[in-house]
């Protein structure tokens, strides 16, 4: 782990900034700095912060904040789900992808859900039109289910689709036992 990274919980003060730096990471030209940019699929925002604000609120989330000499450098959103948990919002700023740091927070996540949830398995849904992405989650140990979820068109809380053709693609990873 670098030196001065801190991880820790977010709380509802962070809602605001945290839906900008999930939206700077992933839609518009600032994301295009990364590999795990989805401008070319999306317009618009991907979260705004009243919906940040509520998944932050809402029993059974978490959003685990990675921070670097005090600067935000990467999030995820986890949701207890029974005896499973849903990983989401795995964001690392465009800048500082490509070094470790995305693995090292799935890493973290995957810990957090088996230690604090006892979650036996992780899953997740993953643009299927990002055949990368979803291999880098696939070289992790994540496998496609086969299961598809429709993409919310004409919600635009998610985005403005620039394609007709987007869905997701359900992954998921046994997770060890924390015993």
């Amino acid at each position: 782990m670098p030196t001065g990274l801190v991880i820790r919980a977010a709380s509802v003060s962070d809602a605001g900034a945290l839906a900008d730096f999930v939206n700077s990471a992933f839609r518009g030209d600032g994301s295009k700095a990364g590999w795990t940019t989805e401008a070319d699929l999306l317009d618009g925002q991907r979260i705004d912060a009243d919906r940040m604000l509520e998944t932050i609120a809402s029993p059974g989330n978490v959003i685990l904040l990675h921070e670097l000499d005090g600067l935000l450098v990467a999030c995820v959103h986890l949701q207890q789900t029974g005896g499973g948990c849903y990983l989401g919002m795995l964001t690392v700023q465009p800048t500082r992808q490509g070094r470790g740091l995305g693995r090292q927070l799935l890493e973290t996540a995957e810990r957090w859900a088996v230690e604090h949830w006892s979650s036996r398995s992780m899953y997740m849904t993953v643009i299927a039109q990002r055949p990368e992405l979803i291999a880098w989650y696939e070289r992790r140990g994540y496998r496609r289910t086969g299961d598809r979820k429709p993409f919310p068109y004409g919600d635009e809380r998610f985005g403005l689709p620039r394609r007709p053709d987007l869905v997701f693609d359900v992954l998921r990873k046994p997770l060890a036992s924390a015993d």
